[in-house]
């Protein structure tokens, strides 16, 4: 045994006091996270893949804005969500598996979120939050389902899963200038705006922010956005002349200057914050809700994936794996990288913590976990865990031919795909090399595992099998009609924050 002479000894009790001090620092930052009650703004783009921002390598689009909120930020580079846009908005309201909360599908009325679910926003309520949805919502267009009814305070949504779908539910006249001067719902009233989409969106939550902000009312606001959202057709010039000038196809620049023209509005909120000294206390979110569609590019410049395979609708790494982005000044680290495998049903936990939320006794299970332990510390102990993507979508009837169709098993190392192809992300992120005969264990551990997740949700997806609506009966368009015939529909603009 080494015996230790005398200033050895008072050096390493030193050491052993000082470990002991920052543990309690860090202990106690953890617990100013839990309750702090920040004001939250969370802000989600539609089928914005991995690749889509000058931040994650693409050369083509240009994201300044955002750019420069990644490099403040704290990044979750392991972050999942659904491989399609219903499932993952289902999934943050509710912090439950999609398929869980009977959300199975985008259309076929498989989109309405089951109404026992407890929101996230019916949550912050209790803790005395006001809540606003700007944009998509998706989880039900009838009125029982619409957010005005699961806890939003402010609604300005367009109908079903994307402005124009008037075949599925949105507001009948607006397929006739996709994305421009669209009819949409803002609380109980169909109005008519003017102007593109996204800067509606945002013009009308700055509106609103600022107003929470004056008032020192603690809030929550869902920028949902519905670009850059096919159909592809229309876009800002002014965001389309320069990607036109680069070699772009016009389906290919309209779709990356919806990706510029929401970094043009990300960059006008995070500036209009910090004019009212308001990022302090407000804790601000950038994700996707799944990955991006195939378009993109120039005859010199491919398309750009940041190496995932696949994107949308696809059960690899490229539907699931999308970029998520935190910052809260002070409170968050600045360009810290998170690796942990987490997912979108963590925001529940993470976000109802945060505002000291009281949830009831009765309610769902929530299958995520809590990100506060990674967010005081990024190299927190972190157990790993088994993520169940499928992408659903089956025809009525069809289900159990699809159990093993286009779904997956994530874990921090493995991918398990379609119940037979294994991949080693930890060393192959882009899915080349399927190493299923190598490793027969973890394929059957992996199997085991999504076999039990299966059956469990089987008897929770709620809306299988209801009939097809005709798009006249649509909840939205008859809404419209009503409305039009008694009393007409109003022109309605946020007012412009200067």
């Amino acid at each position: 045994m080494i015996e230790l002479n005398r200033p050895m000894k008072l050096l390493l009790i030193f050491c052993a006091m000082i470990s002991t001090v920052l543990s309690a620092a860090d202990h106690t930052q953890a617990k100013q996270l839990e309750g702090a009650r920040p004001n939250i703004i969370l802000v989600m783009t539609d089928d914005q893949g991995m690749g889509d921002l000058s931040c994650m390598g693409n050369q083509l689009v240009k994201t300044p804005n955002i750019d420069q909120f990644y490099k403040r930020a704290t990044r979750f580079t392991n972050f999942h969500v659904s491989p399609t846009c219903a499932p993952t908005r289902a999934a943050i309201m509710s912090g439950r598996s999609p398929f869980h909360v009977g959300v199975t599908h985008t259309i076929l009325q498989r989109e309405r979120m089951a109404l026992d679910v407890f929101t996230m926003p019916q949550a912050l309520k209790s803790a005395g939050y006001t809540t606003g949805l700007f944009g998509k919502w998706h989880l039900g267009d009838e009125v029982e389902y619409l957010p005005q009814s699961r806890g939003f305070d402010e609604v300005l949504m367009h109908g079903a899963g994307g402005i124009g779908q008037t075949n599925l539910d949105d507001f009948p006249p607006n397929d006739q200038n996709l994305l421009f001067d669209n009819v949409l719902l803002h609380n109980d009233t169909v109005v008519q705006t003017k102007g593109f989409c996204t800067d509606v969106f945002f013009d009308a939550s700055l509106a609103w922010i600022k107003e929470k902000h004056e008032a020192e009312t603690p809030y929550c606001a869902y920028i949902s956005l519905n670009a850059p959202h096919g159909p592809f057709e229309n876009a800002p010039e002014a965001n389309m002349e320069r990607l036109l000038d680069a070699g772009c196809d016009k389906r290919s620049a309209i779709r990356l200057g919806m990706i510029e023209n929401i970094d043009d509005n990300f960059g006008k909120l995070m500036k209009k914050l910090q004019t009212w000294n308001a990022l302090e206390n407000t804790l601000v979110i950038f994700m996707t809700d799944n990955g991006a569609v195939r378009v993109g590019k120039t005859k010199e410049l491919p398309y750009f994936n940041a190496g995932l395979k696949s994107g949308k609708n696809s059960p690899n790494e490229g539907g699931s794996h999308v970029p998520f982005f935190m910052q809260w000044k002070d409170k968050l680290g600045e360009g810290v990288d998170i690796d942990a495998l987490t997912a979108h049903i963590d925001l529940y936990q993470t976000i109802c913590e945060l505002a000291g939320a009281k949830l009831p006794e009765k309610m769902q299970t929530l299958d995520g976990r809590s990100l506060l332990p990674l967010l005081n510390d990024p190299q927190a102990d972190w157990q790993d865990r088994s993520l169940f993507v499928h992408c659903g979508r089956w025809k009525n009837g069809q289900r159990e031919n699809f159990k093993y169709r286009k779904c997956a098993v994530r874990t921090a190392r493995w991918r398990l795909v379609n119940h037979k192809e294994l991949y080693d992300i930890s060393s192959d992120p882009g899915e080349t090399k399927d190493v299923a005969a190598q490793y027969p264990e973890v394929v059957d551990r992996l199997r085991e595992s999504y076999d039990q997740w299966w059956e469990a949700a089987i008897e929770l997806m709620v809306n299988e099998g209801l009939p097809k609506v005709r798009p006249e009966d649509q909840p939205f368009a008859k809404r419209y009609q009503m409305q039009l015939e008694e009393q007409g529909i109003p022109d309605w603009m946020p007012e412009q924050v200067e």
